[in-house]
């Protein structure tokens, strides 16, 4: 009841704008904190199930603690650890598997973006002892089972600590920068198939599984570095663009007590995205993938004999995702899911690879799989299936039955599982309410307990003239698709407003979605406040409607979502209350891309366009992502160049502003270069800016700021 009269308070205060005055937002409070959604701290589940674990940091103080919670009654039970004179301040921490030590992260830095480096220790709970991993800034240090040894990479090598002697030895020797990586993804695995640890202990301790990276023919990449001294410096990196040479890769196998290392023979594995040992073992799962992505193969290792079988296969005409959706079971049975039925679903498979059944089904996506309770035979997982702008979570029998919905609000739900599924911590939020927080049983899904909610702020945006979305769909090339729209508060049918849309478009994304308020949708509702009607549309190619309907755009990015924005402009336009020669479009990435794209090609429908670190020809990007959407440039020339923007700059039109952050590792500053030089030579007028230094997000400092102002400026100038 309490949730229902605040919803209604927020709703109100939104109708309200209509009659009186509102405040503005403005840039500045977008990111100075004013508008910050309150949030709990990522917890992590005790074996027991019941009792759970919080990094609590002080960044002002520069202290930090784990202290132990209970899950019923939400209080702090004790703390494990904290920071003080002889333990320093840490800024995450993982358990080994019996608990019984915790690694801890100090001095810590990033390299891109997810990989780091940190000086680590080793606390021993129990002992109340810390012993230093390394005097050296190491990767990834991950404990033995039982928290006896440490392995971790150092300079493109594994090496293993010992904690009781404070002893190392070193497993690999032929690392080095530029050649060899062990145990580390290369750049283009970090960044596409979202993994840096690429070592994993068995299940006792006995064996180390890694992949080996030979990278020396993928061809160097390099940036300067501007910084504050008299000459740049340069970043080089390996990275390979589509087409080229990608690093070769290899699976090891080390016995931690005959110090013996042993290469796997896996075939023609062209990448390896996931290794995964089974509860035996003596087993381990590696999952393969050619070249072209569309035939991926899940073996299972025999550590003892060295020898592969493969266990189950995916093809596709198009392309296979890389996910973590796999889960061994007591006797290494184990769930998996697939697109195989044209939608997302859940399967269970005996030991040998032989289908039981498919347990999920339905015109709708498993969007998160969390888990198996093998004692109830109950698995978890977060669907679509309530609407796709929406998320819920359920949980479902292995069998297929007793499907029961564990989430009550409509809008999107994340779930945190107890380690033996007692419990879970939703978090909810919706278009109209930021992110609440409870404690549920997880048998029923049953309230418990509220943890955390932003009444705070909704009161603070009371003040404020927002405008609540509108959700709805367009037909568009025969699709129904997503949209939401934001109108004036003072929205009057009889006069005509400029419309600004936004989108991503990417393959899977989503855009058009029942959730809280990200930064830009800030910075929409201050354009709303201003005159402007802003839409958002997701086109073909996006997420969450099926395989066909993502897997369209294959072999041609852009193109199809491009006609997609174009049309459904033109569309908007029709409406009496859009004025049709006052539209603009915006986006980030692949949404710059796609801005730079609709603003060329639909110079008829479209008078502004921003595109900020936009892709400006896939020939540019990385193998992984851009050939398993679109193949290699020798195989598909066309659907590379025919849909590069610097191929036809005479094309544009309109208002165009360029933005790109000269240390983008990910979308490199070429992208946006070779656009100028070619509006340069086609005497085309725009506006552009380089941010020094900055990476793919374009943060630090006042540099968001910055960069929004000139964006906001831009819009009301030229739209």
């Amino acid at each position: 009841m309490r949730n229902t009269t605040f919803l209604s308070i927020f709703m109100l205060s939104l109708t309200i704008v209509v009659t009186g005055q509102k405040k503005k937002i403005t840039i500045e409070e977008i990111w100075n904190g004013t508008f910050r959604t309150e949030r709990i701290d990522a917890l992590r589940s005790m074996k027991n199930g019941k009792q759970y674990t919080v990094l609590n940091i002080d960044r002002k103080s520069k202290t930090s603690s784990i202290d132990k919670y209970d899950y019923k009654t939400l209080k702090k039970i004790e703390t494990i650890v904290a920071s003080n004179e002889t333990i320093p301040y840490f800024t995450s921490y993982e358990f080994s598997d019996d608990e019984s030590k915790v690694i801890l992260a100090t001095e810590v830095e990033a390299i891109f973006r997810r990989s780091r480096l940190g000086i680590y220790y080793v606390y021993d709970i129990d002992a109340q002892r810390m012993v230093k991993i390394a005097d050296q800034k190491i990767q990834e240090p991950e404990l033995s089972p039982d928290g006896s040894q440490v392995v971790y990479a150092f300079e493109n090598n594994l090496h293993l600590f010992d904690v009781s002697s404070n002893s190392t030895r070193q497993i690999t020797t032929d690392g080095s920068y530029g050649t060899i990586i062990n145990g580390i993804t290369d750049w283009v695995y970090e960044e596409e198939f979202s993994i840096v640890q690429a070592f994993e202990w068995n299940s006792d301790g006995s064996k180390i599984a890694f992949i080996r990276f030979d990278e020396t023919n993928v061809p160097q990449f390099s940036m300067d570095v501007y910084g504050t001294n008299l000459y740049p410096t340069q970043n080089e990196f390996k990275y390979p663009k589509a087409g080229e040479a990608n690093a070769e890769v290899s699976l090891h196998l080390y016995d931690v007590e005959s110090n013996v290392k042993s290469e796997v023979d896996l075939g023609d594995a062209y990448y390896i995205p996931r290794i995964k040992w089974m509860n035996d073992p003596n087993y381990l799962s590696v999952q393969t993938i050619n070249r072209h992505q569309n035939h991926l193969k899940l073996h299972e290792v025999n550590a003892k004999e060295n020898t592969v079988s493969v266990l189950l296969e995916e093809k596709d005409k198009a392309y296979v995702d890389i996910h973590d959706n796999l889960t061994f079971l007591a006797d290494d049975s184990f769930i998996w899911t697939s697109e195989k039925d044209g939608y997302n679903h859940l399967y269970l498979y005996d030991r040998e690879g032989n289908l039981m059944n498919q347990i999920t089904k339905g015109p709708w996506e498993v969007t998160i799989y969390y888990g198996y309770d093998q004692s109830e035979d109950r698995i978890y997982y977060q669907s679509v299936e309530n609407g796709n702008i929406n998320r819920d979570i359920y949980s479902i029998s292995s069998g297929g039955t007793d499907k029961k919905r564990l989430s009550s609000k409509t809008g999107t739900n994340y779930a945190a599982f107890s380690t033996d599924y007692t419990y879970f911590i939703n978090s909810f939020s919706s278009s109209t309410t930021p992110a609440e927080y409870t404690l549920h049983k997880a048998s029923n899904g049953k309230l418990v307990k509220e943890i955390k909610d932003n009444k705070a702020l909704l009161t603070k945006l009371a003040d404020y003239g927002l405008v609540p979305k509108e959700f709805s769909t367009i037909n568009i090339n025969g699709n129904d698709l997503n949209m939401y729209m934001l109108k004036p508060a003072d929205f009057d049918p009889e006069k005509e407003y400029p419309l600004l849309m936004f989108q991503y478009s990417g393959p899977g994304s989503q855009q058009v979605a029942n959730r809280w308020m990200t930064s830009n949708d800030y910075w929409h509702q201050l354009l709303v406040s201003e005159g402007y009607i802003v839409a958002c549309v997701d086109g073909r190619g996006t997420g969450l409607k099926g395989r066909d309907f993502k897997k369209v755009t294959y072999m041609n990015l852009v193109k199809y979502e491009t006609e997609d924005q174009i049309a459904a402009a033109k569309k908007l336009s029709e409406r009496p209350y859009i004025d049709e020669k006052r539209t603009g479009i915006w986006g980030w990435s692949f949404g710059g891309h796609m801005s730079t794209n609709c603003l060329l090609k639909g110079n008829d429908v479209f008078e502004t366009a921003i595109a900020v670190a936009p892709v400006t020809s896939w020939r540019f990007y990385d193998t992984i992502y851009t050939e398993r959407f679109m193949r290699t440039p020798q195989e598909n020339p066309e659907g590379y160049d025919n849909e590069s923007p610097f191929n036809y700059p005479e094309l544009l039109k309109g208002n165009y502003l360029l933005v790109h952050g000269s240390g983008d590792d990910n979308v490199h500053v070429q992208n946006s270069m070779r656009m100028i030089e070619a509006l340069v030579q086609a005497n085309k007028p725009f506006d552009w800016a380089i941010y020094p230094d900055r990476n793919h997000g374009i943060y630090g400092g006042n540099t968001r700021l910055h960069l929004f102002t000139k964006m906001t400026n831009f819009i009301k100038a030229k739209l």
